[in-house]
């Protein structure tokens, strides 16, 4: 395991320096939607799901539009499969006039929602309004997707490989991760960067659970506390057939009010018990075939505090990282009928640890140290319906027994290697 990841590292090292000899020997501007290229393989500067981004409306219109997805599962070890409607989503905005719009998504998760059952959710992923200053610089206020890795801002099923997201945008990055605040977003004029910064809710550290990182702390607009604040930034850099992103979020962990804090004896202030993440990704497309690589970093320098206060064993720190590599097959004919179809074959590794270091008071989970390889085949018949089909192979570390309080009497033994086989379908309109 440990000579696996050190090779890991040293492609990741290599990857970005071959990344950066390239951007350097060239510096043309580069058109962010190029001709030709389907949603899959664009290197794209705003997200499907942004359709007035162009803010060209001189009068009022109002668009409709959406996407979907569902999957299925099955786990060779455990001879157990599984099939769900994962997401349904109705994307309702309208353009008041050139400088102001209105975007939302409403979501509904795993089909339905049953009073007094828990499966599947409903909200909204996305409500705000868009206030542009020109086309290059505008700001948004309300519900939205912070600039954050590669699959949150940019997660229609068209747009990635595999029917499961990545397991490091899961777990390290908790795509889709929405919060209330206001953001702002601009392009240079004369260089082809963008960059973003917000200022959002912070996230609550008593919904953190273990193994699944920070993403139960997120707010998504409900009741969310505001005594505890975050801020998140990022810069896109564009050149020739790359793309560039550095990314970064610093916020506080613990909503109390100061009474509530001294009462508790716990941190206070509006970055008390501070989470940092930090994450940079590149992406290459040239033809018919791309590349992408993301790493990702979390840091709780006070995990101690919080597990006093929960009990919910956080981590203080956690990491993962990601390759993939991907060629449409169909780009080797010269069919003209093919030309919106793509036939993608694709690969991705990913390693990543929920628990790579942990406090005092914490208990090590050897199982959330992880490695994943991907490879399947994702076929468009054009470019806003996707089928998907995958295996993905699994590596963890052990069980640590300590974790079990009260153990059945029967317990099936851990399987450290497992294969999932996943089919999926996907659409966006």
């Amino acid at each position: 395991m440990v000579q696996l990841r050190n090779r890991f590292v040293v492609f990741l090292a290599a990857f970005l320096a071959n990344f950066i000899c390239h951007a350097q020997a060239d510096t043309a501007f580069h058109t962010f939607r190029q001709p030709g290229m389907t949603n899959a393989q664009k290197l794209i500067a705003s997200t499907g799901e942004d359709l007035m981004s162009g803010n060209n409306a001189a009068e009022a219109q109002t668009v409709i539009s959406g996407y979907g997805e569902l999957s299925y599962h099955y786990d060779t070890k455990y001879k157990n499969g599984t099939a769900s409607l994962d997401r349904g989503v109705l994307f309702v905005g309208h353009q008041f006039n050139s400088r102001i719009a209105f975007f939302s998504e409403l979501e509904v998760e795993d089909a339905k929602i049953e009073g007094g059952k828990l499966n599947g959710t409903i909200g909204f992923e996305q409500l705000y309004l868009k206030f542009s200053l020109n086309p290059r610089n505008y700001f948004v206020a309300g519900l939205f997707l912070p600039r954050i890795g590669i699959i949150n801002e940019n997660h229609l099923p068209v747009n990635y490989n595999g029917s499961e997201r990545p397991m490091v945008e899961q777990l390290i990055i908790p795509a889709t991760w929405r919060e209330l605040g206001v953001g702002y977003y601009g392009q240079m004029s004369t260089a082809p960067i963008t960059y973003s910064l917000a200022v959002i809710n912070g996230v609550n550290a008593s919904g953190f659970s273990h193994g699944k990182g920070i993403g139960g702390g997120r707010g998504e607009g409900q009741q969310v506390s505001v005594n505890n604040l975050a801020l998140t930034a990022s810069i896109q850099a564009y050149v020739g057939n790359f793309k560039f992103q550095i990314s970064g979020y610093a916020g506080g962990t613990l909503p109390f009010a100061a009474y509530q804090a001294d009462s508790l004896k716990a941190p206070k202030g509006l970055f008390a018990a501070p989470l940092y993440l930090g994450e940079m990704n590149a992406q290459y497309n040239s033809g018919g075939f791309y590349a992408k690589i993301l790493g990702a970093y979390v840091a709780l320098p006070m995990a101690d505090e919080i597990n006093a206060l929960f009990a919910n064993n956080t981590p203080s720190s956690m990491y993962g990282a990601y390759a993939e590599a991907g060629y449409n097959l169909l780009a080797l004919t010269n069919n003209v009928k093919a030309a919106d179809r793509q036939l993608i074959a694709f690969a991705r590794y990913e390693n990543l640890d929920v628990n790579n270091t942990i406090p005092k008071n914490g208990i090590i989970d050897g199982t959330l140290d992880q490695s994943h390889i991907v490879a399947g085949l994702n076929y468009l018949p054009l470019p806003n319906v996707v089928i998907k089909a995958d295996a993905r192979f699994t590596h963890t570390g052990p069980q640590n027994k300590a974790l079990f309080f009260n153990p059945p009497p029967v317990m099936i033994p851990y399987q450290q290697d497992n294969i999932f086989i996943n089919i999926g379908l996907g659409y966006s309109f």
